[in-house]
């Protein structure tokens, strides 16, 4: 049996959701009101990145049935980023301490780590390393960051939809030059899920993604990318030069600012994307760089990797060197000069 129609059925219920989820907004005035520290100018709804989780979810018990996915992949899938997208919801509707926030993030990496083993042993420059209960300790770190640095790259018009399926998009061309077919369904499915959403994301924005939206799909791309370390210990190191620009941007700043002593848990601007996209006045053209940097860059790169022989670790420091470049011209982390007004994007 053919399987296609799951393709532009999920992209179709997550675009209709994500319409049914802005006029609720507008009616229950979850609304993200311009601030000091705001990148928009305009009053607009917030919380449609629950449409991507809901469509994506759904799709997984159809991937389980037909034995598109493996079941450890779809139950670590589905119970950490459900975990995530529930917390973040609740977050966008009120607030939820920071510590407690934290909790359900490592509960829900504990989660996916318990589903699929633990971390694999990885290549580090032609040798295998084990490193066994620090691995596990490591990867739950690392899930706690992607998503969170997924909240915070999360601040203009469209970026996260971009990176998601630009990254989604590369991880499947690479499984299937590479022989690795099936396991293209669920980065595939993640992608229609987020190009539904992002017709009314695209900038300008008719409604933002949200904690829950977010964060969701941090923890799914963390997951997907331990995933694939067990099938290939290259792909792992793939995944993350996909998502190259997220994590050097996200990480960068967060050095600069821990370095600075910032309270880093409160909200900023100092962002290379968010410094960007005040210079050319515009969200799009960020965004669409992004998009160009992922698949004019990055993925070229991941394909040396996973189909050329190049060493996953040197692959990963060649494709982030001209991303700590473009931090460093964009002033990623740096203080921002004081303005009159918000910035008219």
């Amino acid at each position: 049996m053919i399987y296609w129609w799951l393709v532009p059925a999920v992209a179709s219920v997550s675009l209709i959701l994500t319409a049914v989820l802005r006029r609720y907004a507008l009616a229950r005035s979850i609304i993200d009101v311009p601030n000091a520290r705001s990148s928009h100018s305009v009053p607009t709804p917030r919380g449609g990145g629950v449409a991507i989780v809901i469509a994506f979810l759904l799709a997984l018990p159809f991937l389980a049935w037909a034995q598109l996915a493996t079941m450890p992949l779809l139950i670590a899938i589905g119970g950490a980023g459900g975990l995530i997208a529930i917390v973040g919801f609740m977050d966008d509707h009120g607030h939820i301490a920071a510590r407690w926030r934290l909790l359900g993030h490592f509960c829900a990496a504990a989660w996916a780590l318990f589903c699929l083993g633990g971390l694999p042993p990885i290549t580090l420059f032609g040798w295998a390393v084990d490193l066994g209960w620090l691995g596990c300790i490591l990867a739950a770190v690392y899930l706690v960051w992607m998503l969170n640095l997924y909240n915070f790259m999360d601040g203009i018009d469209g970026i996260a939809s971009v990176e998601a399926i630009s990254a989604c998009l590369g991880g499947c061309l690479l499984y299937w030059l590479n022989g690795f077919e099936s396991q293209m369904w669920v980065p595939g499915l993640l992608a229609m899920a987020v190009g539904g959403f992002l017709f009314w994301n695209f900038p300008p924005a008719r409604i933002f993604m949200g904690d829950a939206g977010s964060g969701f799909l941090g923890m799914v791309l963390g997951v997907i990318s331990i995933q694939a370390a067990w099938i290939a210990p290259q792909l792992l190191w793939a995944w993350l030069i996909l998502l190259g620009v997220f994590v050097v941007d996200a990480t960068f700043t967060l050095i600069r600012r821990l370095v600075r002593g910032d309270k880093v848990y409160e909200a900023h601007r100092s962002h290379a994307y968010q410094f960007a996209s005040r210079r050319y006045r515009k969200h799009l053209p960020v965004t669409l760089a992004v998009g160009a940097i992922n698949v004019g860059w990055l993925l070229p790169v991941a394909l040396c990797v996973t189909s050329f022989g190049l060493d996953g670790a040197l692959g990963l420091i060649i494709a982030y060197i001209p991303l700590v470049i473009l931090a460093l011209k964009f002033h990623a982390g740096e203080i921002e000069k004081a303005s009159p007004s918000i910035a008219d994007l």
